[in-house]
């Protein structure tokens, strides 16, 4: 993506970006997103060992945590996507502080989520 239009892969990114006026930004984008939807329904079709087993977590709770994904991206001006992936791999310091605070902000969250029981 980088060597095709000069921009990161950050998903969240991608997705606001849907919301444009510009029809030439949508069209790619739209295909990005839908690409990414499909190409999961086909992995889950044709190879559903890739995922793990269902019902580990609550509905109420993934929808929670999918939401305050959604916030954190904004609070951190990117997502996982674009700040692990694309901003580590091009020594940005500003992914490699907000890659290091999603991982811990991950890592305490179950932590806490298993030792209150919400979480096998």
């Amino acid at each position: 993506m980088l060597l095709w239009n000069g921009r990161v892969t950050g998903i969240s990114g991608i997705f606001y970006g849907l919301f444009t006026r510009n029809p030439r930004e949508r069209d790619w984008r739209l295909s990005f997103i839908l690409g990414l939807i499909f190409g999961g329904i086909a992995l889950r079709l044709f190879a559903p060992q890739s995922f793990g087993p269902a019902g580990l977590a609550p509905d109420g709770l993934v929808f929670a945590a999918g939401l305050l994904v959604g916030f954190g991206t904004v609070l951190g001006s990117g997502c996982t996507s674009g700040h692990g992936i694309c901003g580590i791999s091009r020594l940005s310091p500003r992914s490699l502080v907000a890659t290091g605070a999603f991982m811990g902000a991950g890592i305490l969250t179950v932590a806490l989520l298993r030792s209150l029981g919400a979480i096998p």
